[in-house]
């Protein structure tokens, strides 16, 4: 009896984690989709993109404004409201695309349709992976979280000193880290949640903090692959 019992508790509880993952798969492709969309339709209309990247200033404070919400979103999360944290998220999804949208312009969209195809893959098995592995993937945390300061401190660094070897490098560790992260996060997303929270306000907030989480890993491994892939116009 106890022993049905403990099995029931176990299937109960998987059960309850692949609800809520799936939602946060849900959360993460509208982000996805948000972002091309705006990419999409901002690229083929010259006036908007004159408008945006006409003005150097434009992409700078884009820029600023997208990494501010980031942040407030991830912090902050779990004090607003559902409405708002739904619309920060989609308001960092768009800001995301009118940038992305000069990757139309930079590379041709046969390139960019093939490695977003490639990055989906990459993606979906090692977001598999995290998910299904019986492996504690906490020890990978401190070494990624050390790779990616490590890539953004090179990275300004080869602003200035503009090496194609260390861009080329830089752009490999990026693949891995990112790779690496979207396994790890994952995993962490999985045990996060909280059973017995369904149907709830905080079930769905903490739905969009892992949504945000996994669209962040998709999007940079996406441009650190377009690096490899992408065919220039």
């Amino acid at each position: 009896m106890q022993e049905s019992s403990r099995t029931m508790s176990v299937d109960a509880h998987a059960a309850e984690q692949q609800r809520f993952m799936v939602r946060v798969y849900n959360w993460m492709t509208a982000g996805l989709a948000i972002t091309g969309f705006m990419a999409f339709y901002i690229s083929n209309n010259p006036t908007i993109m004159n408008i945006i990247f006409g003005n150097p200033i434009m992409p700078i404070v884009l820029i600023v404004v997208q990494i501010g919400l980031v942040f407030w979103l991830a912090s902050r999360v779990m004090q607003m409201s559902v409405s708002q944290a739904t619309g920060v998220f989609m308001l960092y999804a768009g800001l995301t695309g009118i940038t992305f949208s000069a990757i139309f312009v930079v590379y041709t969209a046969s390139s960019i349709t093939s490695t977003f195809m490639v990055t989906a893959g990459t993606f979906g098995a090692m977001s598999l992976y995290g998910y299904t592995t019986k492996k504690d993937l906490t020890s990978w945390g401190s070494f990624l979280f050390m790779g990616l300061i490590g890539i953004i401190i090179a990275s300004v660094v080869n602003m200035f000193m503009q090496s194609s070897m260390m861009h080329t490098i830089i752009t490999y560790a990026g693949v891995l880290i990112f790779v690496g992260l979207t396994a790890y996060d994952t995993q962490k997303i999985k045990e996060m949640n909280i059973i017995g929270n369904e149907g709830t306000d905080e079930d769905t907030k903490e739905a969009i903090r892992g949504a945000l989480t996994l669209y962040l890993d998709f999007i940079n491994l996406f441009l650190m692959l377009l690096r490899l892939m992408g065919d220039r116009r």
